[in-house]
């Protein structure tokens, strides 16, 4: 049997195989969110969850890709006259906001260009975990390909070769749990702007402890690197991993009820909560990727004795240690090099300038932003 065919029929036992042990914990909730998809899917196309913050359109794309792309040109220059990042740089891996292109724009135009493979892994923040009953393993989908502003984008098969290689306690291929998500559709649309060829492969990471984080990462680098080291794959030319995370989201308004302003609402308490925000990124997040600042980034943000408990509520705090781990592997393994991450900026919702989308078929917010509601960003390079 050809190689191609065992990989479907692989793929196919899976799907049956772990969506018999995956229960909704609430079937109407689920309905509910199905219900509400912007661009519904097809059997082997995945749609768009969100189409008023991101785009769906190529013309809507364009004029957002030209504008954010000017916002972030003059601290992309700062960065380049400092040697930080050169106009020619390979990211291997990166952290990248997954926020409404109308806030968080500029950092998508910091990052996303310089990610130059054509295979790209996202880890995905999985917002609705708690709809579906999942934690402790990684959500994949099935789907041929993704809908894109410019046309389908295709998912890479490299996605199929890990699920055969992965422990069958890893994972879970769920379509109605990547089709709820938006976490990672924020990021496809820039990387087919950038690069027409572009072939993703989604992964989303519900709640897990650092143990669980640990053994995962540990697994799917094996899994990815030597499928890297079969076709003769470089981390950064062939493939790139990034982790879909907004930071700190603060307030105490418009959250579900509850209070995220435990330093205040006022600009003293807004300037208080950014910088411990930026110190947080910089902590940890910054220079080498190091198992020790990982787990720390993952308890500065979750409770050690319940980690389905936030104590900073990043978004990220299972996609960021997760994705970064597997990418430190996956260099040490390859390329026997530690991969070093460099703080491009630091935003939020509040500080930074908005998109102008008049005009542009419905493209918008999804939240307000003021000093009662605001969202963090970072954008963080690794090389």
């Amino acid at each position: 049997m050809e190689r191609n065919t065992v990989r479907s029929v692989v793929l196919a036992v899976l799907l049956v195989v772990t969506a018999a042990g995956v229960r909704a914990a609430d079937p109407s909730a689920v309905k509910k969110l199905l219900a509400s998809v912007g661009i519904p899917p097809s059997a082997t196309r995945r749609g768009q969850m969100d189409v008023v913050g991101f785009a769906s359109t190529s013309a809507q794309m364009d004029a957002v890709v030209s504008q954010c792309d000017s916002l972030a040109a003059p601290r992309l220059a700062e960065l380049r006259a400092n040697g930080i990042l050169p106009a020619d740089a390979v990211i291997a891996a990166g952290v990248c906001p997954h926020d409404d292109y109308y806030y968080a724009g500029r950092f998508y135009s910091l990052l996303l260009p310089h990610v130059r493979a054509r295979t790209v892994i996202v880890f995905g923040v999985f917002h609705k975990a708690r709809v579906f009953d999942c934690r402790d393993r990684l959500v994949f989908d099935s789907y041929a390909e993704w809908h894109g502003p410019y046309g389908p984008v295709r998912v890479s098969p490299v996605r199929d070769e890990i699920l055969e290689r992965l422990p069958a306690e890893d994972f879970v291929v769920d379509n109605d749990m990547q089709m709820v998500e938006h976490s990672v559709e924020a990021i496809v649309p820039f990387l087919q702007a950038y690069n027409r060829d572009v072939e993703i492969v989604s992964i989303l990471v519900p709640h897990m402890d650092w143990r669980t984080i640990d053994r995962l990462s540990g697994d799917l680098a094996e899994a990815l690197a030597a499928i890297a080291k079969e076709r003769g794959w470089r981390l950064g030319r062939d493939i790139c991993l990034i982790s879909s995370c907004d930071a700190v989201h603060y307030g105490d308004a418009g959250w579900g009820g509850q209070n995220y302003a435990d330093l205040g609402t006022d600009a003293r308490g807004y300037q208080a909560a950014v910088e411990r925000d930026r110190g947080l990124a910089e902590d940890f997040l910054s220079g080498p990727i190091e198992p020790s600042r990982l787990r720390g980034f993952l308890y500065r943000c979750v409770k050690g004795e319940d980690v389905m408990e936030y104590t900073l509520t990043w978004c990220g705090r299972f996609s960021v240690p997760l994705g970064l781990g597997v990418a430190a592997r996956v260099a040490g393994k390859l390329e026997s090099r530690t991969l070093t991450g460099q703080l491009l900026d630091y935003g939020t919702s509040v500080s930074e300038a908005s998109l102008d989308v008049d005009g542009l078929g419905g493209l918008g917010v999804t939240a307000p932003n003021n000093l009662h509601h605001w969202v963090g960003y970072a954008a963080i390079a690794y090389r």
